[in-house]
């Protein structure tokens, strides 16, 4: 495998320099702040990052809004009481984008958060305690128990919740690649998301980095080279 300090010696070279770069590995929280983050919203990063994907998420973030009110406030035993024409009624709501697949998950995932919350104390206490050497494992069980949270959606919850892990980006995996890890072009398979996951746990422990660093530092190196106020724009995206 290609040493790290090449990799970021190369993304740095492409965005203009090692301090340009810095600007671009957003802040990460220490894993125990994961407890303190509430259950709706939870609930509610669960369902932005399941109705960006495959959509224009600017479009998402304009209506966000009118998501809050119409899911009153994703507060889970809230959602839950709600009747079955509260869900149907959602479909035809002006307020959010109306697929019916992806309302239905809203619900199916405010009784995985509610389940998961009574075992744990909170879902956020839940995520604080889970290691982050082990994002793959945690993405099974997020994809076996709750409802459209499988491959880069469940990565991008994580990402954007506060937990240290990984994005598998078109970027990342040609980077991780042509660093001579032995993945398919795709990197979906549980083979190769376990490899990724050892490769940066590799990395980690050498630079001491944030795992979220070495996911943004891979994607940074390779392909179209993204100006920095671009990137600071979407700070979560790779």
């Amino acid at each position: 495998m290609t040493d790290f300090a090449k990799i970021r010696a190369r993304a740095a070279k492409r965005k203009g320099g090692d301090a340009v770069l810095g600007t671009l590995l957003p802040p990460v929280a220490p894993q125990k702040a994961l407890a303190g983050v509430p259950d709706d919203r939870i609930l509610a990063e669960m369902a932005r990052r399941i109705f960006s994907a495959g959509f224009v998420w600017s479009v998402i973030e304009a209506k966000w809004p009118g998501f809050e009110e119409a899911f009153l406030g994703f507060q889970p035993k809230a959602l839950l009481f709600q009747p079955d024409e509260f869900w149907h009624d959602l479909a035809r709501d002006t307020r959010i984008v109306r697929n019916p697949q992806k309302i239905r998950s809203v619900r199916d995932n405010a009784a995985f958060v509610d389940h998961v919350a009574k075992e744990h104390g909170s879902f956020g206490k839940f995520l604080s305690q889970w290691p982050v050497e082990d994002q793959v494992g945690l993405l099974e069980l997020m994809a076996k128990r709750g409802s459209r949270l499988g491959g880069k959606t469940g990565q991008y919850f994580l990402r954007f919740i506060g937990f240290d892990g990984f994005v598998t980006s078109g970027d990342m995996v040609v980077a991780l690649r042509d660093a001579g890890l032995d993945i398919g072009e795709q990197a979906t398979s549980k083979g190769d998301l376990k490899k990724i996951q050892a490769q940066i746990n590799d990395w980690a422990r050498a630079t001491k980095l944030p795992r979220v660093h070495i996911s943004r530092i891979l994607a940074m190196s390779v392909g179209e080279n993204y100006s920095a106020e671009k990137l600071q724009a979407y700070m979560g995206e790779e």
